[in-house]
């Protein structure tokens, strides 16, 4: 069973009047579906799921959901929030079986990099290209995250997909779509290269109506 336990209780009422009446009660409306059971509407207290939504297992972890006493182990699928307010409007969680394989955005945690050439050098840039990566295993096999040690990172490296150190029985199901696939994780590369690039750029990226502005000023 999953350390993250969220409690929940069964709703009978649905709709949008039934789900604004929760949430004035600081309740959210949500959903279960997935498994051999139908979908069913559940609600959860506000304030706990607030300060669970918080941290980074919330949204990558198996969740230990009990419903009426009965525990079941589910994956947060879905969250609309409040476009400005700091609301959580709707939940989906997906049922998980623990025999079949799952798909999931896994974050990415990068360490060391201030101690590796690359990060202890004052021109070079280390940018992260992905914060997370989806990965494919059984509900038991499944990270909260991802390391990449970046000690030994110097200027001009490029870290893949492939690169990345994977726990037993995990896998990355991109790779399996061609090299084409294998995408950089991590760059290391000058700052002043950047620059280049951006003075690099060809005019036709630049508006025409600022190009016509430029052959107008110089007449």
């Amino acid at each position: 069973m999953s350390e993250h336990i969220i409690k929940a209780t069964g709703r009978n009422v649905e709709g949008k009047g039934a789900s604004r009446r929760l949430r004035r009660a600081a309740s959210i409306p949500a959903i279960i579906y997935g498994g051999k059971n139908p979908p069913q509407a559940i609600q959860l207290d506000h304030e706990k799921i607030w300060l669970a939504s918080q941290h980074e297992w919330f949204y990558s972890s198996i969740l230990s959901l009990e419903l009426d006493g009965k525990a079941q182990d589910v994956l947060l699928r879905d969250m609309q929030r409040h476009p400005f307010k700091q609301i959580i409007m709707h939940l989906d969680f997906q049922r998980v079986d623990a025999n079949q394989a799952i798909r999931v955005a896994v974050p990415l945690h990068f360490l060391n990099e201030d101690k590796s050439p690359a990060g202890k050098a004052a021109d070079v840039v280390v940018t992260h290209e992905l914060n997370e990566v989806e990965v494919s295993c059984l509900p038991k096999d499944l990270p909260e995250f991802i390391e990449i040690d970046l000690s030994a990172l110097t200027v001009g490296d490029i870290v893949h997909l492939s690169e990345l150190k994977l726990p037993k029985g995990v896998e990355i199901p991109e790779l399996k779509l061609g090299k084409e696939h294998d995408v950089a994780v991590v760059i290391a590369k000058h700052g002043k290269e950047e620059v280049e690039e951006a003075i690099d750029a060809p005019e036709a990226d630049v508006p025409a109506a600022k190009v016509a502005k430029k052959d107008e000023d110089k007449k």
